[in-house]
C-alpha cells in the first residue's frame, strides 16, 4: 500500500477486504461522498472528473502491477460509479443513499446490457472504470424513474 496508485486504485485498502471487496468499496465510496458533498457543485464536478483520469491510470497501473486485468482488490470503478450514481439524490437522506447503493450494486454485479459490453470489449484502466461509470449513470436514471413515480 505505499504504492499511491495502489492506494487508489485499492479505495484506499477497502478493496482489500477478504469478503465483497466490491461492496465494501462500495460502501466506503460514501464516506468520500460525504465530504465532497459539502463543497461547491464546480468543484466536485472538477474533482468528480480528475478521479476518473487518475483512477483509469491507477487501476491499469495496479492491474499491471498485479497481473491480473480487474483484480477484485481493484475498486476504485466502484468509487466512481457511487459517486455518479449520489451526484443528484432527490433528498440526500439514509432512505435514498440507501436506495442509490443497492441500486448501483445490483447493476454492477449482474452487468445487464449495456454495462456487460463495456465491461467485455473494453481493456486497461478505461475498461475497468467504464462498465461502472455506465453503472452510475443508469442508476441516476433508475433513481430519477423512481422519484417520479413516487411523487406522482
Amino acid at each position: 500500500m505505499s504504492n499511491p496508485y495502489h492506494l487508489l486504485a485499492t479505495g484506499f485498502g477497502s478493496g482489500l477486504s477478504p469478503i465483497i471487496p466490491g461492496t465494501i468499496g462500495s460502501l466506503v465510496s460514501i464516506i468520500l461522498w460525504l465530504l465532497l458533498i459539502q463543497l461547491p457543485w464546480y468543484i466536485y464536478s472538477v474533482i468528480a472528473t480528475l478521479s476518473i483520469y487518475v483512477g483509469v491510470y491507477a487501476c491499469q497501473k495496479t492491474a499491471k502491477d498485479m497481473q491480473e486485468h480487474d483484480h477484485k482488490s481493484i475498486v476504485w470503478d466502484e468509487f466512481i460509479g457511487m459517486h455518479i450514481t449520489l451526484i443528484d439524490l432527490p433528498v440526500n437522506n439514509w432512505e435514498w443513499v440507501l436506495g442509490g447503493f443497492l441500486i448501483f450494486r445490483v447493476l454492477d454485479i449482474w452487468k445487464p446490457w449495456p454495462i456487460r459490453w463495456f465491461d467485455s470489449n473494453l481493456h486497461n484502466g478505461i475498461g475497468i472504470i467504464v462498465d461502472d461509470i455506465v453503472a452510475g449513470i443508469l442508476s441516476v436514471m433508475m433513481i430519477y424513474i423512481i422519484e417520479q413515480i413516487i411523487n406522482l
